[in-house]
């Protein structure tokens, strides 16, 4: 395991309350710096992070996609408002989505709304054609609105 911050910085403090002329106590500073620097690298700890990170995110993944088969029906959360409510039934009786998040982000006067779809429905289509989808499902809605944030995605 790589020196904790706390050891280099006590020998970096160590080093600037020193500030003779001499250059022997200078070098002998130096080289002990140096030592501790090269005493146990820090490039593992790096591996070993990234590697621990990685393990972390690959297996809450894997228990999210058994938890969740592609079949399962979304259910609206209770929070909800009427409008919400009403493009979330929309957008789920139409896309069959894995995933739907509908939130007001006009607070609370629902003239803009943040969409997050992911729906098998979207296999194969680019970005833009996605949004088009979902704009074509919500296009009476879309009218009286100030702006939509899409994201959508292919499971």
């Amino acid at each position: 395991m790589a020196p904790s911050r706390a050891v280099v910085r006590n020998a970096t403090i160590t080093f600037a309350a020193l500030r003779t002329s001499s250059r022997t106590s200078t070098s002998l500073v130096t080289r002990q710096l140096h030592h501790l620097s090269i005493a146990r690298p820090i490039a593992n700890t790096r591996t070993t992070l990234s590697t621990l990170y990685t393990r972390r995110f690959n297996s809450s993944e894997a228990a999210s996609a058994a938890a969740a088969p592609e079949s399962a029906a979304v259910e609206a959360p209770d929070y909800l408002d009427e409008k919400e409510l009403h493009i979330f039934q929309k957008l789920n009786t139409e896309l069959e989505p894995t995933k739907l998040e509908v939130q007001d982000v006009s607070g609370g006067c629902g003239s803009m709304y943040a969409l997050d779809i992911v729906s098998s429905k979207f296999k194969g289509l680019s970005v833009i054609k996605q949004h088009r989808l979902v704009n074509a499902v919500l296009k009476d809605e879309i009218k009286g609105w100030h702006g939509v944030q899409l994201k959508t995605k292919a499971p």
